[in-house]
């Protein structure tokens, strides 16, 4: 049956723009994954409005990446359903996919080309022609400081090199959405502050960004909307003041986590 922002038009899924325009830029309904005997996600439900900038936050093993990595297309789910602007990433993977920019947890990219032949590859493969992908690409590797770097060899980038090089691949088709898993991982202040004032441009002028972190202050600094994962489900989401409350973002995941938070007790011997 057709879901909302669809009907059928010979026996193919066609896009409602009409209806579209009133989804949500995410939608996860009772997703569910799992590999070999453990449950990495468990029914989990989840919306990301328009124009919002929301923060993704768990433990580790939540479930935050394999949600993720379901919700753009790079894993398959055992069960549910995820929608961005109204088009089914499982039905319509390619109109879905033009819509979202991907930055995925440890990152494999190709590691013989250049940073500059990097863009120039996967803005060709989004279809983009040969002008818009040189001034696109200039763009980016000025305002993420990889000026200098785009006659490197991927291979010899640091680690936040990699990061910076990963966004402008994820940016590079002016995507609607943006999933980013850890982007600030291993990005030195200066850059990530180059990064942080890109989101909120992105966001200003009407795309959503999903961001998961475990850096609590970066969420609530950054963020106006949150979810918390645990043991593959969603315990809390909505404003961050909502979700926090009269606390700090940090003591509030500890609280619906079930964390505990005491001393190095029983290591005595690190104090003699």
């Amino acid at each position: 049956m057709a879901d909302a922002g669809e009907c059928v038009q010979n026996g193919l899924p066609r896009y409602d723009t009409e209806a579209a325009d009133t989804a949500p830029a995410l939608r996860i309904s009772g997703l569910r994954k799992r590999f070999g005997d453990t449950l990495a996600v468990d029914d989990l439900h989840l919306s990301v409005p328009r124009g919002s900038f929301f923060g993704l936050v768990g433990p580790n093993g939540a479930g935050k990446t394999t949600s993720l990595s379901v919700s753009v297309g790079l894993l398959r789910p055992d069960a549910g359903d995820v929608r961005i602007f109204g088009l089914d990433v499982w039905e319509n993977p390619a109109r879905a996919k033009e819509l979202v920019g991907v930055l995925p947890d440890g990152l494999a990219l190709p590691e013989r080309l250049t940073g500059r032949e990097l863009l120039t590859y996967t803005a060709q493969l989004r279809g983009l022609d040969r002008g818009t992908v040189a001034a696109r690409a200039d763009e980016l590797l000025h305002v993420l400081q990889l000026t200098e770097a785009e006659t490197t060899l991927v291979i010899d980038y640091s680690a936040g090199m990699r990061k910076k090089i990963g966004l402008a691949t994820a940016l590079m088709h002016a995507p609607k959405l943006l999933v980013l898993d850890e982007p600030f991982e291993a990005v030195d202040p200066v850059s990530a502050s180059t990064i942080r004032t890109i989101l909120r441009r992105f966001v200003a002028a009407g795309g959503a960004v999903v961001l998961s972190s475990h850096v609590m202050e970066l969420v609530e600094k950054l963020c106006d909307h949150v979810a918390v994962i645990t043991r593959g489900r969603v315990v809390a989401s909505g404003a961050v003041d909502e979700v926090r409350g009269d606390r700090t973002l940090e003591q509030a995941f500890v609280h619906l986590v079930g964390g505990h938070t005491g001393g190095a007790e029983g290591l005595s011997w690190l104090a003699s």
